[in-house]
């Protein structure tokens, strides 16, 4: 679609230093944008890159306009006026009620007129899918579950019974929601499997994408609020609650009933034990192991960053004599201690 950079600046509150008759036509990078593309800015180390950018506008922060030779769209938050222009110039296809070839309905299931459900997708009984949701091919929405207006899932999402799922949730291929958690009791035969009675309650807004997992409660609910943003591969243990708009990287695993805080942000393969609860605001750097409760707000890292093999050797190496250096170190510091008290005497 094409739209001029008045019609951008008015409908997304940003201030514009360029001709407003000028027209964009697609979304491209700074190094390989064109006449007609709008391409934006929002990373200092980028900067040097605007001065040769061929797009028509560049969308960035204040500070960075003396820096760009074509017209700009200005904002504070320039990546997130960014992704609203982005989102609208390319907008999902709107969803066309109906039911394709192969989909299985059960009785007494619930499906707004308005819903698609795709090939070989199935609803359980007395499951409710909300206004305009999209359903992809081969997914299962369990007896029970309830899904609210406007979500979409792709293909071979599973959603367990009884399961509750709020407004605009975006599931991404191969997520699961509600299935049973890692729950066993050691008994003197071996282990006895625990039954998940609690179900799974998500908010509006939250994304889960590919692979993920979040698992159902054993007697209370698993609870995931208001645009919770979870990347591929996540696992999401029973129990869990995670609060408002925290967003969390891929590879991470959250044990069981941890209860993480609002607006956090847990970076990639970062490991979270049970039991624990994490503060609202508080940043875990990829990586790390989190083994006890960390309040907020706050940046939290653990873990040794990439360095060159020889030097890691060598690191290893120093690290496997601490011990008998500390045991060094303690007898020279009893002995020096006894040649002190000779001295007093």
């Amino acid at each position: 679609m094409a739209i001029t950079l008045g019609e951008l600046a008015v409908r997304y509150g940003l201030e514009l230093s360029g001709d407003p008759g000028l027209t964009i036509e697609g979304i491209a990078p700074l190094t390989t944008a064109t006449p007609g593309t709008l391409a934006f800015c929002s990373n200092a180390k980028y900067r040097r890159l605007l001065g040769s950018t061929r797009a028509t506008a560049v969308v960035l922060a204040r500070e960075m306009l003396p820096d760009c030779p074509v017209a700009a769209l200005i904002s504070p938050h320039p990546y997130a006026a960014y992704a609203r222009i982005a989102a609208g110039m390319h907008p999902h296809p709107a969803v066309v009620g109906g039911f394709a070839v192969g989909a299985s309905i059960a009785p007494g299931a619930s499906v707004a007129a308005s819903a698609w459900v795709g090939p070989n997708a199935v609803i359980g009984a007395g499951a409710v899918i909300g206004e305009r949701c999209f359903i992809g091919p081969n997914s299962v929405i369990e007896e029970g579950a309830r899904l609210g207006d406007d979500c979409r899932l792709q293909a071979n999402v599973t959603i367990c019974h009884d399961v509750t799922v709020g407004a605009r949730c975006v599931f991404k291929p191969g997520c699961v929601v509600g299935g049973d958690g890692f729950g066993f009791a050691p008994a003197p035969d071996g282990f006895v499997k625990v039954p998940h009675l609690g179900g799974a309650r998500l908010g509006n807004d939250v994304e889960a994408g590919s692979n993920t997992t979040i698992d159902r409660g054993t007697i209370e609910d698993t609870v995931i609020d208001d645009g919770v943003k979870l990347d591929n591969l996540v696992q999401v243990g029973h129990n869990c609650r995670i609060g408002a708009h925290t967003m969390i990287a891929g590879c991470v695993g959250i044990s069981g009933s941890t209860i993480i805080g609002r607006r956090c942000m847990i970076g990639g393969a970062v490991g979270i034990v049970g039991h624990l609860e994490i503060g609202d605001d508080v940043v875990v750097t990829g990586f790390s192991m989190v083994t006890h409760s960390l309040p907020g707000p706050g940046t939290y890292s653990s873990g040794m960053p990439a360095i060159q093999a020889i030097d890691w050797r060598r690191t290893v190496a120093r690290l496997r004599r601490l011990d008998a250096l500390e045991r060094r170190l303690a007898r020279l510091e009893r002995g020096g201690d006894a040649a002190g008290q000779e001295a007093d005497e």
